[in-house]
Formats: C-alpha cells, structure tokens, sequence
C-alpha cells in the first residue's frame, strides 16, 4: 500500500511537472478555454520592460461645482474600468493632487483610442427630436446637459441649425449594459439595454411617437437618429451609424462602463521607453540563469542525492511558477522579477534546513527513514514560521499598493507571495516524494550520498 501511494504521489508529481512544462514552452497559439477559463497563456510585461503611454488627466467641474475627493475616487474607478475594458496589462492609474488623475499604459498600440475612450465624458442621451432628422455629427443642446451646466444658453456651435434645447428622455446613468456585434450587413453596431426605470421610460416614449425621430447623442454630439418604427417594450435596442469596428467598441466601452461626473481634460501625453533596453534584459537573464545554475550546483555539490532531488524540485518550482504567472496573468515588471528571485533563495533555503536536520539524524545513528522523517518534521516549525511572515509581509505591500496606486509594489508582493506558496510546495512536499522514491535503492545504504 505505501509503494502505491509513492507511486500515485511520484505520478501526479511528474503529470504536474509535465502541465508546466507545456504552458512555459509549448503553449496552443490561440491560448485554452476550458469550461469558461479562457487565458492567452502570453508573457505580460510591465511598462518598465515594454515601454508605453503616460497621460495625466484633469477634471473640471462647471462653475459653482467642488471636486471632492469621494468625486476623484469615482473618477479613478471609471477610469480603471476602461482601462480594463481596453485590455492593457499592469496599468498604473493613481489620484494626483486634488483633480489630476495619472494613467500609465504599458504596450498600448493605439495612443488616440485610448486617450479618446478614457477621457471622455461618455454622456449618453436619448432625446426627443420630433419630426427633425439630425444628422450624425451634430452637435445639439439638450435639457440635461443644460441642467447640469455642460451648455451655455444660445447654440453650442455656429455651424449648428438647432437652436432648441431637445429634451432627454434617458441618460446613460440608467444604461444596464453595452456590448457590439455585427448586423445583417455585416456592419458594426452598438447593442444596449436599460435598467427596468430606463426600459419603462423608452417603452412609454416609443408606444407614443412611432414615425418620428428620437436621436442617440453622445457627448453632446448625435451619433444615430433612427426613426421609431414600433414600441421598445423591453428596454433593449441597438446603434447603428457608420462606425468602424474600434470605434465601435470604444463607444461600448464608454456607455458600458459609466459616465464621467466631471469632464477630463487631458493636460499632459508622453511615451514612455522600457528602463531597461534590450541589452540590459538580456544581461539580466543571463546573470538570473548563472546564479541558479551557480546553486543548483551547491546542492548537488554539498548535499549530493538530496542536493540532486532538491534541483529537480527547483526547476519544478521555476516552471510552476511561470506557469502561474500566464494563468492568473500577472504581469512582470522589474520589481516582480525580484520578488520572484527572491523566492527562489527561499526555496533553497527550506532545503538546506531539511537536510541539515537529515544529516544530524544520520549523524547520531538513527536509520535513513527514520532520519528523513525526524528531518522533515524538525526543519518544519523554522520553515513554517519564515515563510508564514513573508506572506504577511506580501499582503501587506499588495494591500498599499493597491490603495495608493503603487503598482509596482503590488506585483512584487504578488510575485513573491505566489514564490512562497509554490516553494513550500515543491521544497516540502516534492522534494519528500523524491526522497521516498529512492530510499528503497541500493545506493542509499551508503551515507556518503547523503553528504555525512
């Protein structure tokens, strides 16, 4: 029965190792999507390897108004939001002063689009035009935007016809959701539906004015002015307009994500390059792969069998961990890197008390199973109470980095929390089932291999 549960043991082991191995180096090009899971299985850079976009964002609010602090935290939460929504990895968004808010895109390919969606406003109207087609484009004034001070009194622009102040039925503020597909010209459009106060509004609206207009204006400017055909009873239609497909999905991502309570005005744009070059990366991996080459040598060199199963149980724990950082994601960043450094020296570390203990037992006579057990159980407090205050340590850095927009001290701890657990792993349980493996060979009777 114990040879069969080491067997079992020994087998998951190698089927995990395995799984690693092919999501580090033979990953599918498309990524996997098991059961919902879906993940690209790619490398995520930070902004200080890949380089990016750093915009600073200012929010003015209309005469008489007060941003508060509460407003700048809404603020940053939208603006996350769409950041998110864009796909960009490891984003640095964080409040500055009293109302700038600094966004920082690692690997951002269309810098317009993006400035474009995370700064503006994202007001959505649907307005009663009456019998008034509105071209797209046009820009009208409207009771809400005059209500909440976005309009002065007269017409917004000189090249605009309407003078009149249509009224708005509803706002995106009662939006439920937005999302974009193809329509049967294959063209993009914008598919929206309301909460049930909005979904009552435009049904009470649309069952009384089929054959006229209601427009969809966005900012102030109308992108749609569809005629109302038949009553939206349910609260769900679409936009349609000469989009492209990004320009599309931006104006999803705005409508989708909320509105801005204060306009933001971008004040400042610049790229930014990777700290390091090329070269320097390249010199930094080369020195990572000579310092581990350098203790894997150690072990096998000072501790011999134990030495050769602990590097097995290492490059094990180096694979895991890669293979962790491509399912979470996380993204690395210089400081993420040397969180994970750092863990490795942890790893080895729990080793060298394991067998150090392993070799007193030896020392004092005690038979190999015996002492491999004693060495096990005695190392264990040590490594137990070391890793449990790096883990508090960890949380406490992804907690500060999380509430004070330090990112880069958030992947470290990320980093080195997912090294601590996945070491313990590997330095306790992995490195025993080797061990247990070939306790039973000949070669053990000889404690030269144990380095005694």
């Amino acid at each position: 029965m114990k040879n069969r549960n080491q067997a079992i043991s020994l087998a998951a082991v190698i089927l995990l190792a395995l799984v690693a191995l092919w999501i580090d180096f033979f990953p599918p090009a498309g990524g996997i999507n098991i059961l919902g899971f879906k993940r690209d299985l790619k490398v995520h850079k930070g902004l200080d390897l890949v380089g990016g976009l750093s915009v600073v964002l200012q929010a003015e609010a209309p005469p008489g108004h007060t941003i508060s602090h509460d407003d700048m935290v809404t603020l940053k939460q939208i603006v996350e939001n769409r950041v998110n929504g864009l796909g960009v990895s490891e984003p640095l968004i964080q409040i500055q002063g009293g109302n700038r808010i600094v966004v920082e895109l690692p690997e951002i390919k269309d810098p317009e689009r993006a400035i474009k969606t995370i700064g503006q406003t994202g007001l959505l109207e649907f307005i009663d035009a009456g019998d008034t087609y509105i071209p797209p484009n046009t820009r009208v004034r409207t009771t809400y935007r005059v209500s909440q001070g976005l309009d002065t009194t007269g017409t917004v622009t000189s090249t605009s016809p309407f003078d009149k102040v249509f009224t708005t039925i509803v706002t995106g503020k009662e939006l439920k959701s937005a999302s974009t597909s193809l329509d049967e010209y294959g063209k993009p459009q914008i598919n929206f539906s309301f909460k049930p106060e909005g979904a009552k509004k435009i049904a009470d609206f649309t069952s009384k004015n089929v054959g006229k207009y209601m427009a969809i204006v966005l900012d102030g400017k109308v992108i749609s002015c569809p005629v109302i055909k038949s009553p939206i009873p349910d609260g769900r239609g679409r936009i349609t307009g000469n989009f492209k497909l990004e320009e599309a999905k931006s104006i999803a991502i705005q409508l989708k994500y909320g509105a801005l309570p204060y306009p933001l005005k971008v004040v400042e744009t610049r790229a930014i390059g990777p700290t390091l070059g090329k070269d320097s990366v390249h010199r930094s991996i080369v020195a990572g792969i000579i310092g581990l080459v350098g203790v894997l040598l150690f072990m096998l060199l000072y501790y011999r069998l134990p030495g050769i199963l602990a590097d097995l149980a290492l490059i094990i724990y180096a694979m895991l961990n890669l293979a962790l950082y491509k399912l979470i994601p996380v993204t690395l960043t210089l400081p993420g890197i040397a969180g994970f450094i750092l863990t490795v020296g942890m790893a080895v570390d729990a080793n060298i008390l394991i067998f150090e203990r392993l070799k007193e037992e030896l020392r004092q006579g005690r038979p190999l199973f015996t002492a491999v057990d004693l060495g096990f159980k005695r190392a264990w407090p040590s490594i137990r109470d070391a890793n449990a205050s790096t883990l508090i340590t960890s949380a406490i850095l992804f907690w500060f980095g999380s509430h004070f927009g330090a990112s880069m001290v958030k992947g470290f701890a990320l980093t080195l929390a997912i090294g601590v657990l996945v070491s313990l792993f590997t330095a306790v349980t992995v490195t025993r089932i080797f061990l247990s493996t070939v306790m039973d060979m000949d070669i053990t009777r000889n404690h030269w291999w144990f380095g005694v």
